[in-house]
């Protein structure tokens, strides 16, 4: 990572300050019946995460989710609407959003073992075995436990469910919600990268109040880190100082 990033949060920042109406003008919207779907399939991943733990939502299959959703009446079984939602969240091209990551996963139906991931205490997240493990131990070990993992492994469905959360924040407006949640099949998280902040910042650490912190700044001294979505990145994704970049 260069101090040239570092200093660059600055102009993330300039671009609030840009017209809304030309902001919006060209956005993509999810219909009418697509936006009442939504409304429904995010109801329902939130109570599959409170039946399966928030833990073990960052791991679970869209086959699994499936299964425990027809199985508990109190949950209920995925509509057909929502089905058609999740399969257009997964296999659109998302460029036409504005949207010009990597495809990371080609499996809506994604299986992650929990002998390929390790769970970090007192977070709730897991991480990869092997060089994101070393990687994040290192960064601890170099800048001290006022740093902590924010947000680990995600497989598609705890990515579809931050997905459609901020889907229903923005209104159904999926060019906004492109730039600040990757797509479900186009999250780094679903095979390596982590997300880490600072001790007491709580949500501030996914806004730009990271990058202010000295723990960030320790960060940019770091040969070996370097950050996924740095300022003006190609991807058309926001600036994100907190989000580690392994693969």
């Amino acid at each position: 990572m260069t101090r040239r990033n570092f200093l660059l949060y600055s102009s993330a920042l300039a671009l609030t300050t840009l017209n809304a109406e030309q902001l919006y003008k060209s956005d993509v919207f999810l219909s009418a019946n697509e936006y009442t779907a939504l409304l429904s399939l995010d109801y329902r991943l939130t109570q599959i995460r409170r039946h399966v733990g928030f833990g073990n939502f960052n791991l679970i299959s869209y086959g699994d989710s499936l299964q425990i959703a027809k199985m508990n009446p109190k949950i209920g079984a995925f509509t057909n609407e929502e089905i058609s939602l999740i399969d257009r969240f997964f296999y659109d091209e998302p460029s036409k959003y504005g949207f010009y990551g990597e495809r990371t996963c080609y499996n809506l139906d994604n299986k992650i073992s929990k002998k390929d991931v390790v769970k970090i205490p007192r977070t709730g997240h897991y991480i990869f075995k092997g060089k994101p493990t070393q990687d994040y131990e290192r960064i601890i070990g170099d800048i001290g436990h006022t740093l902590y993992l924010t947000s680990g492994v995600r497989n598609t469905i705890k990515q579809l469910s931050l997905y459609c959360s901020k889907l229903r924040r923005v209104k159904g407006n999926i060019t906004q919600a492109s730039k600040d949640i990757a797509p479900p099949s186009h999250s780094f998280h679903t095979i390596g990268d982590f997300d880490v902040g600072k001790m007491g910042l709580g949500s501030r650490n996914f806004t730009l109040d990271f990058a202010k912190t000295s723990e960030f700044e320790q960060m940019t001294k770091l040969e070996y880190i370097n950050i996924r979505y740095s300022p003006n990145n190609l991807d058309g994704v926001r600036y994100e100082p907190w989000h580690v970049k392994i693969i």
